[in-house]
């Protein structure tokens, strides 16, 4: 069990929290939320020992092992994809490296032997080795990094060789493998495709220790947590049930929290009339001046924004055509090394008509982009074809959308230079909705994070007059406020949508057809995420 006391952490003069309290009980699972910049990451930081608090105190069972999965993975490099994993296994990894020292003298005709008391400490080892599981680590280790994404044909290959993306898949299978006596673990989707949140979620499912995480995946929340806490506004605050229960118990708490302010107000304008009404009579002098100090010692209270207030919708735009995308026998492949080539799809026949909402599914690497970016024209075809019907106003936004902006402008001025008819006030209720509120929208763009730049994209794509729109994971780096403002945005949008996601809790709400890419070829389902789950795994059971 994990208790936090009256925690109180600032910087400078902004307070992140104050008098806090958090208790982590054996086998919880609580999912920690709030928006970004609230003070989340701090709270694993001290949890984890890493940052003191300014006050209040941390009590926690003596020998408990913690596992601390954050954005910043540190360097990686000298060692293989396994190694790198296995030397996050703690105690049991350096017992292994003993032994193998031991029996690598024991082994060599050059070394004099182990003594009485090296071969006594040779066979506790081996005990305790087998006891903390050793034997089976490499073969646990191996099925983390494979439910991953990383195959045991990568396994062997050197980290320094990794993209920033895949070093988080690493760090995140080191922590795993720690197996831990509590898990803290921040924001650990946001690097995985769906089939490794899927496996992710059943690898916590079975999990024996204390967890704590945070996600902009809803849906994986709801799934693995059984309790909410809050961190907003300077305070810390459990709800006793899931996501979904916390937004149920939120909304109620607020709605008590504007009904106490509006009385409270309602008390002090009118103890204020009181005061203004004979604060020039001598007669009630003490009473003014009574009055006087009770409404200055009473605490104002303070409701939060809302970030639901936000609601954006999309410019109207110019009816589409009935058919946006004829697809005939299309086909898509690279070329190798060498003069050869390799196949991404081939023979994909179909149409996208006016209206739908589709989501394109797919393994990782099944070729979900490169049939967007064939569609788009980013790439041309390698056979077949791919039209857009006339009258067709295309908004395509990809991970790599950002390369457009022009790094010498604020983010004020390059959303106001691509939309001039808009308001200033437009502009930024824009801007808020995509997290840039005050002082953030005169930040140049340059300076922004690959994050930061995406958002941008979103808020210049939601913003222009198309009627269809390409979405290549436009959830990535928006946090659950954000991603449900532009969910909404979204279902209202009249015009064409396709996209890729692997945010299941966004697909179910949005999509009414589905396209999976499957072994090159193209499955079509005429229905909603729930019927194309359903339908492909009973397909995928007949086969």
């Amino acid at each position: 069990m994990t208790k936090l006391t009256n925690i109180g952490l600032a910087y400078a003069d902004r307070i992140l929290f104050a008098d806090g309290e958090l208790l982590i009980r054996n086998g919880d699972r609580i999912g920690l939320v709030g928006p970004n910049g609230a003070g989340k990451t701090s709270l694993f930081r001290i949890i984890a020992g890493i940052e003191r608090p300014d006050q209040g105190t941390i009590s926690m069972d003596g020998g408990t092992v913690i596992g601390y999965f954050s954005q910043d993975v540190g360097e990686m490099s000298g060692r293989t994809v396994l190694e790198e994993v296995l030397a996050g296994a703690g105690r049991v990894y350096e017992i292994g490296l003993e032994i193998a020292e031991l029996e690598h003298r024991m082994s060599d005709p050059q070394s004099p032997g182990l003594s009485d008391a090296e071969m006594t400490a040779y066979g506790e080892l081996q005990n305790d080795f087998m006891h903390h599981g050793g034997y089976e680590l490499e073969t646990k280790a191996e099925a983390i990094l494979s439910g991953l994404g990383i195959g045991k044909e990568r396994q062997g290959e050197r980290v320094e060789s990794f993209s920033g993306g895949w070093k988080m898949r690493i760090a995140l299978a080191r922590i795993l493998l720690l197996e831990p006596q509590l898990l803290l673990m921040d924001e650990p989707t946001n690097h995985l495709d769906l089939e490794s949140i899927i496996w992710l979620e059943s690898w916590l499912g079975s999990f024996k220790g204390d967890l704590v995480m945070t996600s902009h995946d809803r849906e994986f929340m709801t799934r693995v947590c059984r309790t909410t806490v809050e961190v907003a506004s300077g305070a810390i605050t459990t709800y006793s049930g899931d996501y979904d229960f916390y937004e149920r118990e939120r909304a109620v708490r607020r709605e008590q929290l504007v009904a106490s302010q509006k009385r409270q107000e309602a008390m002090l304008a009118k103890e204020e009339e009181f005061i203004a009404r004979f604060a020039a009579r001598a007669s009630h002098a003490a009473q003014v001046q009574s009055r006087v100090k009770t409404i200055d010692k009473i605490e104002r209270i303070v409701v939060p924004a809302d970030p639901k207030s936000i609601k954006l919708r999309f410019e109207s735009a110019p009816r589409g055509p009935d058919i946006v995308v004829a697809m005939e026998g299309l086909g898509k492949s690279w070329p190798l090394p060498g003069g050869d080539t390799r196949s991404v799809f081939s023979g994909i026949t179909g149409t996208v008509n006016r209206g739908d909402k589709i989501a394109l599914t797919g393994i990782n690497g099944a070729g979900k982009s490169t049939l967007l970016k064939v569609i788009t024209g980013q790439t041309e075809a390698s056979e077949g074809s791919s039209t857009l019907g006339t009258s067709t106003k295309l908004g395509y936004f990809s991970q790599y959308s950002s390369d457009i902006l022009i790094p010498s402008r604020t983010i004020f001025e390059e959303v106001s230079e691509r939309l001039p008819k808009a308001s200033e006030g437009q502009i930024k209720n824009i801007l808020g909705a995509f997290q840039f509120s005050g002082d953030d929208s005169d930040k140049r763009v340059g300076v922004l994070s690959g994050g930061e730049k995406s958002r941008v994209m979103l808020a210049l794509i939601l913003s222009q007059s198309v009627n269809f729109l390409v979405l290549d994971e436009p959830t990535n780096h928006l946090d659950i406020a954000s991603r449900e403002v532009l969910l909404e945005a979204l279902k209202d949008f009249e015009g064409t949508i396709m996209l890729v996601s692997h945010d299941r809790y966004f697909l179910r709400q949005l999509a009414n057809r589905v396209f999976e890419i499957d072994k090159g070829s193209l499955a079509t389902y005429e229905g909603d995420y729930q019927y194309y789950l359903e339908k492909s795994e009973r397909m995928r059971a007949g086969r």
